[in-house]
């Protein structure tokens, strides 16, 4: 909390004008383009972690496919997440969200300006309808970012299990899987301090359709998950 204080008061000029523009943007979402969009996110985004004392390393940034759509699987550590790996992407993606998150004030205009889907966990119709849809934006050309936890794992830099349903998109749509491994994320909002700090974004190379075709899965997770979790224990 006290560094959100702290984003918001070193902005304090801007915060007005550009929470105005956020939500005249999340109320006409078809007034602009995906491109627009994000570049009110992205300005949003960089101001916040300068005026925060975040710093973003990033590795491996020729390894983001410079086109077609893609899925980004990240381990999840707090609701920093997203916002580290939209500071070092510059390609537009949206984002599979849980249903419980989606009326949080700036989430809310952030989700309508992404056009996120909003996953019902307790909804199996519903999940399914999402993953059809899913695929089918990312064969159209869209990336998606989904946490293949589910949910934050509130163990700091450890990874919790990778649910094979969350992978059903990639193999229905058959793009490119793009491991990310998360550092230290979980340190900007989910620790008590202003202090500088430093996350680390680590994109791996992608698992192209024709690598995990025929796994199930659940293999997918498995081997997702271990080869994030190599990457941070390396790391830290």
């Amino acid at each position: 909390m006290k560094r959100i204080l702290l984003m918001v008061a070193r902005n304090i000029l801007l915060v007005p004008i550009f929470w105005i523009r956020l939500c005249y943007h999340a109320a006409h979402v078809d007034k602009y383009t995906d491109e627009e969009h994000y570049k009110l996110l992205k300005f949003i985004d960089h101001r916040a972690n300068v005026g925060g004392n975040v710093t973003i390393n990033l590795y491996g940034s020729e390894n983001i496919p410079k086109e077609g759509g893609f899925i980004f699987f990240p381990n999840h550590q707090g609701m920093y997440d997203t916002l580290a790996i939209m500071e070092v992407c510059d390609r537009p993606f949206s984002v599979v969200a849980k249903k419980e998150v989606e009326n949080i004030p700036f989430l809310k205009q952030v989700f309508a300006c992404v056009r996120a889907y909003m996953l019902d966990r307790n909804d199996v119709r519903q999940g399914l309808q999402v993953i059809l849809n899913v695929a089918n934006d990312v064969k159209n050309g869209k990336p998606f970012l989904i946490f293949p936890e589910g949910t934050r794992s509130k163990k700091g830099n450890e990874v919790g299990e990778f649910k094979g349903g969350s992978f059903k998109a990639a193999t229905k749509s058959k793009c490119p899987i793009v491991p990310v491994a998360l550092i230290d994320s979980f340190k900007p909002f989910d620790s008590n301090s202003i202090k500088p700090v430093t996350v680390q974004v680590h994109i791996l190379k992608p698992m192209m359709y024709e690598e995990y075709k025929d796994m199930k899965t659940t293999e997918i997770a498995a081997l997702v998950q271990e080869k994030i979790k190599k990457v941070i224990e390396k790391n830290i």
